[in-house]
């Protein structure tokens, strides 16, 4: 009964005798109810006392032993729990140490929830480049950051309609041809995600490696800079067939 809550087996054969006792039990009483060893059930009773579910006396120079009535119980592991919720609430941030592995992923929708929880945990600063269909999904998400003071820098492929002000975009064209769908993220500049599509499949990185996130952001505002010389000097690219090649290699 008790062993979801954490109790051995043996703690919880030895309750639940005294539990359903009209009487407090001797040890050996407590033995023939609960099943537990002989040899085990002196062990099993203290570590009980110790957990404060059950109750000790001494009656005519021996030891007897009643469980904490059940609906004291639940209290106290109610209590128990919350104590443990508001602990684990207070643990420093600096306890966890930075993680630079670099971690894979595959399936584009688990990817997607993956984007979804790096904006919610982003707290100062978010980069992110992609295309408008992707990116028009987590667009509440993203606004709403910046609506409550983050630097939020958008890198679009395609038309968007944002109350974001700090968007660069990149209308297609003919030339664009080789253009391949991606997603990057980075969030507070100490974390990144970076998805595209490999064999017809999405797959991702995702670390907080400091090379790599220092690498990624740089690679951002490499697309952004990109964008905004192809839309500047549309013109002149277009005209110059060399520039145009060269331009049209590199990943936006």
């Amino acid at each position: 009964m008790l062993q979801q809550f954490g109790f051995t087996q043996y703690e919880s054969q030895v309750y639940q005798a005294l539990a359903t006792s009209n009487e407090p039990l001797d040890p050996s009483r407590v033995v023939k109810r609960s099943g537990v060893p002989r040899a085990k059930v002196y062990e099993v009773l203290d570590r009980l006392g110790d957990k404060g579910v059950i109750l000790e006396s001494t009656t005519e120079k021996k030891r007897v032993y009643a469980a904490l009535p059940i609906e004291m119980l639940v209290e106290k592991l109610k209590g128990d729990f919350n104590y443990k919720i508001e602990k684990l609430k207070k643990m420093e941030a600096t306890d966890i140490p930075t993680d630079d592995r670099v971690w894979t992923l595959k399936d584009d929708q688990s990817i997607q929830v993956v984007l979804k929880e790096l904006i919610q945990e982003a707290t100062v600063s978010i980069f992110i480049s992609g295309w408008a269909g992707d990116l028009q999904k987590v667009l509440p998400l993203l606004e709403n950051k910046y609506a409550h003071g983050l630097q939020v820098t958008m890198h679009v492929i395609g038309q968007l309609e944002t109350k974001i002000p700090d968007v660069s975009v990149l209308i297609p064209d003919d030339y664009h041809d080789s253009l391949e769908q991606s997603r990057t993220i980075i969030i507070d500049e100490q974390e990144m995600l970076f998805a595209g599509i490999e064999d017809r499949e999405w797959q991702a990185i995702r670390t907080q490696s400091r090379p790599l996130v220092k690498f990624f952001t740089e690679f951002f505002y490499h697309d952004v800079a990109l964008t905004e010389i192809t839309r500047k000097y549309k013109d002149i690219v277009v005209k110059d067939t060399e520039i145009r090649n060269v331009l049209m290699k590199l990943r936006y």
